[in-house]
């Protein structure tokens, strides 16, 4: 009679490549899949009964800035494992918290990670010793950012182009971090301190990344009326150092480019004939990052998540806030700073279309450390499967599974993850199909997700449904390529 440490039995698979849904017990051992199918011959430690329940691989959410959140123990990730969530790509949007040290608070929005303190990791060797010294309970998957590159080697001075020897050490410490366990290089072109980088400079320490088989992530130049020239420069920087790409929470910004999708799409399509190309998207019409005074606009609601000098007022509208100081929103905008904001920006249309597409990854782009989050930090799994693929039937619960799962684990590289198989790894989600649903709103962000009823990494019970986070700190560093 075989043995093992768990078995999940009478559950309804869903494998995490896009097959149809069936039946099986699935056995684990130490932190791997042993077996799946009928195993009433086996025995084990603990049996779960599924009854019939979901069991897909546990979620990999492709785009956070939990570089911080990793570091600080299970409660700090509660807001992912309730969702399934068992690894997370960190380093986004040319955020990261390695390789550079901080003595003052730094600029936005390098500090929707925290203020100098949490900077301390002069390489990516420090931060990957503090994950290992200090597990997370999920899996970290790392990029380096350029914005942090930019203000070491820039000595802050960002707001221009970087020179040769300045690329050239950023190019250095990148090549570095991706011996020492980083996975990509990620910008955020859109923010001040890297808007002022030309391609030419993004080109030149990206190449870092051609001998490493890593990978280029972007927060595109422009998400609004260039949205197609930013695409097409994204995949100019892809072919150039010859390597896959991923665009950042992919959208159309501002009411004059609703619909524009319409023409994003198949021109990720055509990038996508000739090299390898995808994208991530969240499930909400509104976007959330650092307050930006000088990009405000009369027809974008706003959302205050956080502020330095007045904490008090984190959950209100910036209108309501201007109202009340009797002054004008920019201005009353540039009083709360430093600060971050949710902006109603996007369109429900563009948004379905864009997560429909079959290149699309889901991503959270949460922000945990603010006061007053957008929903998306608590919500976006569980919003994708229960209101966009079971209500609105946008698209089947096997092709929302696999966003989640193999196809994120496919772009990313991670091996043996985000599928159900013998001999993959035991990131694995038990929810109910009938009942899952996002509880987290705009109003009351901080709310735990119904229907997720355990979840576990490398094996080990992570979270469960009415008892919260476990003790367990399972996570590992992944690094692309590498099982």
């Amino acid at each position: 009679m075989s043995r093992s440490d768990l078995i999940i039995r009478d559950a309804t698979v869903f494998d995490g490549m896009g097959h149809s849904r069936f039946r099986a017990d699935v056995a684990v051992t130490d932190d791997r899949i042993a077996a799946v199918g009928d195993l009433g011959a086996w025995e084990a430690d603990r049996d779960v009964d599924a009854g019939g329940m979901a069991l897909a691989p546990g979620f990999i959410d492709a785009h956070t800035h939990d570089d911080r959140a990793v570091l600080c123990g299970p409660a700090c990730m509660l807001c992912k494992m309730s969702q399934g969530v068992t690894t997370v790509v960190v380093g986004n949007c040319g955020i990261s918290l390695s390789p550079v040290r901080m003595k003052s608070r730094p600029i936005p929005p390098l500090d929707l990670l925290g203020d100098e303190t949490w900077f301390a990791f002069d390489s990516f060797a420090g931060y990957a010793e503090r994950l290992a010294r200090d597990p997370s309970p999920v899996n970290t998957y790392a990029l380096i950012g350029h914005m942090s590159l930019r203000v070491e080697a820039m000595n802050g001075d960002t707001r221009r182009a970087a020179t040769d020897k300045e690329a050239e050490h950023m190019r250095g410490r990148l090549r570095q971090a991706l011996a020492e366990g980083a996975s990509g290089f990620s910008t955020g072109l859109y923010y001040p301190p890297n808007m002022m980088a030309p391609t030419d400079e993004v080109i030149a320490v990206a190449e870092a990344l051609r001998a490493a088989g890593g990978m280029y992530v972007t927060h595109m130049r422009d998400e609004a009326n260039d949205v197609l020239l930013s695409i097409e420069e994204t995949l100019r920087i892809g072919r150039a150092v010859d390597v896959p790409v991923v665009i950042s929470h992919h959208k159309c910004t501002m009411p004059e480019n609703f619909g524009r999708s319409r023409e994003t799409l198949p021109l990720i399509d055509k990038g996508a004939a000739g090299q390898a190309v995808a994208f991530d998207v969240y499930p909400y019409a509104a976007g959330s990052t650092v307050l930006m005074p000088h990009r405000l606009r009369k027809d974008i609601p706003v959302q205050i998540t956080w502020s330095v000098p007045h904490p008090g007022l984190a959950g209100r509208m910036l209108a309501d806030i201007a109202q009340d100081w009797g002054l004008e929103p920019a201005a009353a905008a540039e009083r709360l700073l430093p600060a971050g904001a949710i902006y109603f920006q996007m369109d429900e249309p563009d948004v379905q279309r864009i997560m429909a597409h079959r290149l699309a990854m889901i991503g959270s782009d949460g922000l945990p450390h603010d006061a007053y989050p957008h929903p998306r930090l608590w919500g976006t799994f569980p919003r994708v499967l229960g209101h966009y693929a079971r209500d609105l039937k946008l698209f089947s619960l096997e092709e929302a599974v696999r966003k989640m799962t193999g196809h994120t684990a496919s772009v990313f590289g991670m091996v043996d993850r985000g599928v159900i198989r013998q001999g993959a790894y035991a990131d694995l989600v038990l929810f109910d199909p009938g009942s899952i649903r996002d509880v987290a709103t705009y109003s009351a962000p901080t709310r735990p997700s119904d229907g997720i009823l355990e979840t576990w990494i490398n094996g080990q019970s992570a979270y469960v449904f009415g008892e919260g986070a476990t003790k367990a700190r399972a996570g590992r560093l992944l690094t692309r390529n590498v099982g």
